[in-house]
């Protein structure tokens, strides 16, 4: 759960100082494992890692000027870090950069390291260790279960709190209604039925300006006091357009989970489908600006984010499947035809003259794959039956 924090100018300097400090003992933390090669000794644990921390606080002064909750936990978030790395579940953990990872974790008992409070209908405050009470947007109740909370800045300049707290699943209607849904560019997520929905992106004067600001950090001298202006501007645009994204998807996909019991998205391996395709020096890409645009276009439909939500908020009832020949493939007869998709918007049957839109035919056949409609290797959507489009086979007769 997230809100939008508004601390004052002093309180500010303070939470920074928060993010140094988690910042330099990350990076330290990740110094000390690049160190480590086969045959050396295995870098320090958590614990070796706290005893060192103890040590550098007694050293320096400013270390020890800040919060020993914010350090010690950035060496925790290191470790589980590593561990999912180990565990092949994330990338190996890098080094965190100023103005762009500001933040820190406050994990403890609430009454005791932190706590929270409501001053009116729309502003709460929450406790932070050595900053003091901090006011932020109260948009709704801060459940008691919370545990732990974390404060970070965007490059925008805006600061949040999110306060860790696992929701409740959203409950389906249960008439088992089944929905499928094609993710693309165009039309960022097209239901089976009929419905194409799209993500909001920047208007046009927005974009207008988003180009006019990008040509002036292109000429801006690096470090200078334009150049971090410009900075500012084009992250603000940015971030109205990540807030209409989220804003979006966590719409939809509370939608779909209330309306449908079973939601069937295709199996999508979108970190492999924006790989960049600049190649090498030895071997150099094509269409590389064009590939760009492309990844681009992906980011911006919230393709990872609309599924990843809908997995939080309907455990169980989302299904991933194989997205193979799906587009070419007349939901009405199970034709399969690359010439059928006619355009981005217009499939039509090249067999039996069905017209759909292309997307919602997609979905239709991504809805209805696993209720006994599979795609074949040779490319044909067969119903139970067996498929309907193959020529007919000589009867062999022995004797």
């Amino acid at each position: 759960m997230r809100f939008r924090l508004a601390p004052t100018p002093a309180q500010e300097q303070a939470l920074l100082e928060h993010c140094s400090h988690a910042r330099y003992v990350w990076n330290l933390a990740v110094e000390q494992h690049q160190h480590w090669r086969p045959g050396r000794a295995s870098a320090p644990g958590y614990a070796e890692q706290c005893r060192q921390l103890t040590e550098a606080r007694r050293e320096s002064a400013w270390l020890a000027a800040g919060s020993h909750t914010v350090q010690q936990q950035a060496l925790r978030d290191f470790t589980q870090a590593m561990a999912n790395f180990f565990a092949r579940t994330h990338r190996r953990p890098t080094w965190r950069k100023a103005g762009v990872h500001e933040g820190f974790r406050i994990v403890g008992k609430r009454g005791n390291h932190w706590d929270v409070r409501r001053l009116s209908r729309k502003v709460g405050q929450v406790w932070i260790p050595k900053v003091g009470w901090v006011r932020f947007r109260w948009s709704r109740k801060v459940p008691d279960a919370a545990k732990s909370f974390r404060i970070n800045r965007d490059r925008a300049g805006r600061w949040h709190v999110a306060f860790a707290v696992i929701p409740p699943p959203v409950d389906g209607p249960g008439t088992g209604e089944v929905i499928g849904i094609d993710r693309g560019v165009a039309v960022s997520a097209a239901l089976s039925t009929g419905e194409n929905l799209v993500v909001p992106g920047l208007h046009a004067t927005e974009t207008t300006r988003l180009q006019r600001l990008q040509r002036g950090l292109a000429r801006a001298k690096p470090g200078s006091n334009r150049r971090a202006r410009v900075k500012t501007a084009i992250a603000r645009i940015k971030a109205r357009q990540s807030d209409r994204r989220k804003d979006w998807v966590e719409k939809t996909s509370t939608t779909l989970a209330r309306r449908y019991d079973l939601i069937r998205v295709e199996n999508l391996k979108i970190r492999s489908m924006v790989r960049s395709a600049r190649g090498t020096l030895t071997a150099p890409g094509t269409n590389v600006r064009a590939k760009a645009g492309l990844n681009r276009s992906i980011h911006e439909a919230g393709w990872g984010l609309l599924v990843s939500r809908l997995e939080d908020k309907a455990p169980g009832r989302v299904e991933k499947v194989n997205p193979a020949y799906t587009s070419q493939i007349c939901h009405a007869c199970g034709q399969c035809a690359a010439e059928s998709r006619e355009s981005q918007a217009v499939f039509r049957c090249r067999a039996c003259g069905h017209v759909d839109h292309a997307d919602v035919n997609a979905a239709k056949n991504i809805r209805d794959i696993a209720a006994g409609r599979v795609v074949t290797a040779r490319g044909a959507l067969q119903p139970s039956g067996g498929a309907v489009n193959r020529e007919p086979q000589p009867v062999l007769t022995s004797g």
